[in-house]
């Protein structure tokens, strides 16, 4: 496993939804705030982002936007178009009033613009730091030749939607998990470049991104930092330095947590004894399993299994990993 698949895994939660739509200018349609991410892309024409204190932000064919917290945004033709509240169709995220020919009148000289949207759906508790440090929104303007492997998801996902075959549910749920590791992907890449600190540097880093993903992929080892630093070809110390400069915490703290995350999934989503969960995160000892788990969620890892979440106050609702959600 590797450090973005694992984030993603723990964060996403029920089945994303994806709808292509034409729209006859003017349009416009104002999203509300939900506990997910939503994505545009435009196919043909150009539109307009509009979100509370923000300067609009003009998107053109080939353009493709990811708002990974939804605070509420609208899109519209213009800025200064009416906007139509946005109601959920119960089989994806654009409600039947806005599909095809939504807005003006249609043919005849009109403005059309084609938008490819969707959203999923995320379990924001234990938000992972690498998906807390995404900004607001995330444009990926479109450039020739640049991320390929996006634009062929982009490709088949639009393909799917234009003409469902059968197996198409299963095969637009997989191509949208594709497509939004695919839009991380990419913003992570267009800003490893000049970036000192930060998760697109330690993804871009080989010896701090090479430690990651031993961490996830063996959380059971006894690592140490000794053992890890040699694993990727430093020394203790200079190994330490450059990953807390870069992750911004210990190795230890990091796989602590790490740890502790994978032990509240395990707890919450499986029939596994304690002891079995304990061994899977890297503890021989129960009691010192429960220890730091009590430590980490404010409740011993039983009573978190009948409640579900740490209660309100705990540890973990006032870590530093979380705040940024408030």
């Amino acid at each position: 496993m590797d450090v973005l698949s694992d984030a993603v895994t723990m964060l996403r939660a029920g089945r994303p939804h994806s709808n292509s739509n034409r729209l006859w200018a003017p349009w416009g349609i104002r999203f509300p705030p939900t506990d997910g991410a939503g994505f545009h892309i435009v196919l043909m024409g150009t539109c307009w982002l509009l979100r509370a204190g923000a300067r609009p932000l003009r998107l053109a064919a080939g353009d493709i936007v990811l708002l990974p917290r939804e605070p509420g945004h609208a899109l519209a033709d213009d800025p200064a178009s009416p906007l139509t509240d946005f109601r959920a169709d119960p089989h994806g995220p654009i409600p039947s009033e806005h599909a095809d020919g939504y807005g003006g009148p249609g043919p005849g000289g009109r403005t059309v613009t084609e938008l490819l949207c969707g959203a999923y759906m995320f379990d924001r508790f234990r938000l992972h730091p690498l998906l807390a440090d995404l900004p607001d929104v995330i444009h990926l303007p479109a450039r020739v030749g640049h991320h390929p492997r996006l634009r062929a998801a982009v490709d088949l996902l639009g393909a799917e939607l234009a003409e469902p075959r059968a197996g198409a549910a299963a095969s637009m749920s997989a191509l949208l998990d594709l497509l939004l590791l695919y839009m991380l992907r990419a913003w992570f890449d267009d800003h490893s470049t000049g970036s000192s600190t930060g998760w697109s540097a330690a993804l871009a880093d080989p010896a701090v991104s090479a430690a990651l993903r031993a961490m996830h992929a063996e959380p059971e080892m006894p690592w140490t930092v000794r053992e890890l630093g040699a694993r990727v070809g430093l020394s203790r110390t200079v190994f330490a330095q450059r990953f807390t400069a870069l992750v911004g915490k210990p190795p230890l703290a990091y796989l602590t947590w790490w740890r502790m995350t994978m032990a509240a999934r395990l707890l919450r989503e499986t029939d596994s004894p304690l002891p079995a969960v304990a061994r899977r995160c890297g503890y021989s000892s129960e009691f010192a399993f429960a220890k730091t788990f009590k430590r980490e969620f404010g409740v011993p890892p039983g009573a978190f299994r009948r409640e579900g979440r740490p209660p309100s106050g705990s540890p973990a609702d006032a870590s530093p990993l979380t705040a940024t959600l408030s």
